[in-house]
This record gives C-alpha cells, sequence and structure tokens, in this order.
C-alpha cells in the first residue's frame, strides 16, 4: 500500500465514446465554437478509406484543411512545416484523426503555432528541465482534438514525442494544455487499422499501464484503474486476434487502452521501457509498436527485486496469478503474434553501446524502480532482450 504522494488530473475536458467519430466531432467543433477546423490524419485513412470524408462532411463550413503524410516519427521539421499551414489556414482548432504519430504532431503544431515556430531550430529556445511539471511554454491559443485509431494511449498524456533531425534524439516536450481538451473514441474506425500495429500498440498501452504501477511515484487510484485497464484491455485484444470485425471487441480494447494510460494522465513518471522505447524508436529506427514487447519481459525480470508486489498484481491482471509477470506479458505478446527480441528488429549487439549511452540520461531511464548505475547495466538489460 502506498504511503503518500499526489495525484495530478489532467487539463482535459472529456473523453467521448458511443457516437461516431464524424457526429462527435461536429458537436465538439460547436460546443467550442470553433470556426477554422484544421484535420491531420493517416493518409491511409484518407486516401484508401471514406472515415475522414465523413468527418469534412460533418463539420462542413467549419473544415479549413486536412494535412496527411504524417511520419511515423513526428520530427521538429515536420511539427514547424505543419504548423506554417495551419496557421495560413488561421486554424482555431486542430483534430488528429489516426495513430500515435497524427496525435504528437498535433500536440506540438499547436505548440509551434503559439510561439511562431518556423524550423527546427526554432525549438532550441525552450528545452524541458529535469521537472516534467514545468514547461518553458506558453498555454496554447489553439487546442486540439484527439481520434485515435490505435490503442496506445498518448492521446491521453500532455507530452509528445519528436526527433530532433539534427542529432537523431528523441525528445519530449510538455505542458498541461498540449493534452487534447477531448478524446473521441470509435471502434470502427479502428476496422482499417492493420493488426501488427493494433496489437502491437494495445502493448505500448499496456506499458504505460505497467510502468506506473511499478512506479515509486504511482498512486492508489492510478494503480486500481491501470490494472483494470490492462485486464480489459488483454481480454479485448485478445477477441479481436479471434474475429477482426468483433466491434465490441475493440470498443473493449479502446476502454482498456484508456485505462491503462490513466498513469499517463496523472502525470506519473514511466521507466525504461519508455526510455529505452525512445532511443530504439528515435535513433535506431525500430517502429514504435514493437519496442515494448522486445523489452519489457526483460526489464520486468529486470526490475522483479524492486517492484515485486506490482508484479503479483500484474500477472494477476494478465490471467496468470502466482506466475511471474515477464512470462506471462511475454506469452501475451507471441500470442499477439508480434517480434519479442531484439534481434527480430533489427537491433544487435554492436548497437548496446550506442543506446546505452543515449538512454542512461533519458529521464524516464533515470526514473526507472530499479536504478541503473551505469551503461553497463543498460547493456545488460538488452543482452537480457537480445
Amino acid at each position: 500500500m502506498r504511503q503518500g504522494g499526489v495525484h495530478n488530473f489532467p487539463a482535459m475536458d472529456r473523453v467521448i465514446y458511443g457516437k461516431s467519430a464524424s457526429q462527435a466531432l461536429k458537436e465538439e467543433a460547436s460546443r467550442l465554437n470553433a470556426k477554422r477546423v484544421v484535420l491531420i490524419v493517416s493518409r491511409t485513412l484518407n486516401t484508401k478509406t471514406d472515415e475522414i470524408q465523413k468527418i469534412r462532411d460533418a463539420l462542413a463550413e467549419r473544415h479549413a484543411a486536412t494535412i496527411d503524410g504524417i511520419a511515423q516519427h513526428t520530427t521538429r521539421k515536420e511539427a514547424a512545416e505543419v504548423a506554417l499551414q495551419a496557421k495560413d489556414m488561421k486554424a482555431d482548432l486542430v483534430v488528429a484523426v489516426g495513430g500515435g504519430s497524427a496525435v504528437d504532431l498535433a500536440k506540438i503544431v499547436i505548440m509551434a503555432m503559439e510561439h511562431d515556430i518556423s524550423d527546427e531550430a526554432g525549438f532550441d529556445p525552450y528545452p524541458m528541465g529535469p521537472n516534467m511539471s514545468q514547461s518553458p511554454f506558453r498555454a496554447p491559443t489553439v487546442r486540439q482534438i484527439a481520434v485515435p485509431s490505435t490503442l496506445n494511449g498518448g492521446e491521453y498524456n500532455a507530452a509528445a514525442l519528436v526527433t530532433d533531425e539534427r542529432t537523431k534524439l528523441k525528445q519530449i516536450f510538455i505542458h498541461p494544455e498540449m493534452m487534447p481538451v477531448s478524446i473521441i473514441l470509435d471502434p470502427s474506425l479502428t476496422l482499417h487499422t492493420p493488426t501488427n500495429l493494433w496489437m502491437g500498440s494495445g502493448t505500448r498501452a499496456m506499458d504505460h499501464g505497467i510502468e506506473a504501477l511499478c512506479s515509486p511515484l504511482g498512486t492508489p487510484l492510478a494503480d486500481e484503474v491501470v490494472l483494470a485497464g490492462i485486464r480489459i484491455l488483454r481480454e479485448g485484444m485478445l477477441k479481436t486476434l479471434d474475429q477482426h470485425d468483433d466491434l465490441e471487441a475493440r470498443r473493449m480494447s479502446q476502454y482498456g487502452s484508456w485505462l491503462s494510460a490513466f498513469g499517463l494522465q496523472a502525470r506519473i513518471p514511466m521507466g525504461a521501457s519508455h526510455g529505452i522505447g525512445h532511443v530504439l524508436g528515435g535513433t535506431f529506427d525500430v517502429p514504435h509498436y514493437y519496442c515494448t514487447p522486445v523489452i519489457m519481459p526483460s526489464l520486468l525480470r529486470y526490475n522483479q527485486p524492486f517492484t515485486e508486489e506490482a508484479q503479483k498484481r500484474l500477472a494477476a491482471a494478465l490471467g496468470a496469478s502466482g506466475e511471474m509477470a515477464a512470462d506471462a506479458f511475454a506469452r501475451f505478446t507471441r500470442k499477439l503474434g508480434l517480434p519479442s527480441r531484439l534481434s527480430e528488429v533489427g537491433i544487435s549487439p554492436d548497437k548496446f553501446d550506442p543506446i546505452s549511452k543515449i538512454a542512461i540520461k533519458h529521464r524516464f531511464v533515470q526514473a526507472n524502480p530499479r536504478p541503473f548505475k551505469s551503461e553497463a547495466d543498460i547493456v545488460e538489460l538488452l543482452h537480457m532482450a537480445a
């Protein structure tokens, strides 16, 4: 039982579910009195489905522009370019429709708009210090709405991951009002999401819950909510695996992602799975949704002496009471057909030293429940995951 701490609540108005994305977004644009709505969307959803057209039709004269062709890893350059487009369109609301990349891009775009950032170097005056509760940014005048098509849950977070292509390092930018003002859950939108992305992003959502549960800065409320989320998410994902078009299973998976991300909403710092995952993705080009299945089992084993009680509860939520949480999680991700070793995502031992040199400085690696005393400890973990 946790003995003391602080639980934070996010700068978010609402999560909307049980309505189509187009209808819910029409109502939200009206509620917020938005006249110039810019959509940042998945190109697949925009060009190979009618989902984005339904949204444009619902918004009618409120629709100002649609921007697609989003990079998998959001970059400073892309953020600056899209912000300039949105300002030219006089956007008063930005809406992300798609996966985590679209959501992160929308978050950082509203800050680039606020601060007139027009290129990569424009972000240099706004470094994030070690205290993530403080932001160098002003509050954005324009807010954003997220309509996720994947499960990773990053929309429930006030931070954005942005890669500086000059150094190929993924950085965290944050302001409380980078949190979407609204999140819209529509399971029918997710029918177009590739299975490997759906399943991989679901493990990323679980990662949010696991790292909050194991964090020494977690809270009793977050513990109970994320455990429920992991349990619901597991059940929904397995049902989706059995039947791709099971909308109720997809709805259940979205609810599980929402609950699993409760630690993000409460600003509980993540741990080394996130920190190392940011290096694997931002610097070594591993798809973001593959980082958790290849790192988490080994990290759970590494953290076991410091998080024993949390891991017992995690194993139960994974349907494996009395087993090692690491074994239960690894078995689950293998059933989903996801990679389980670093070698399967192109990370060979010769890359372990460079990864460790970057990761040791990452704020989430430094917040891991079992401290890493040196780069050698990270290399040891990577060998466990090889």
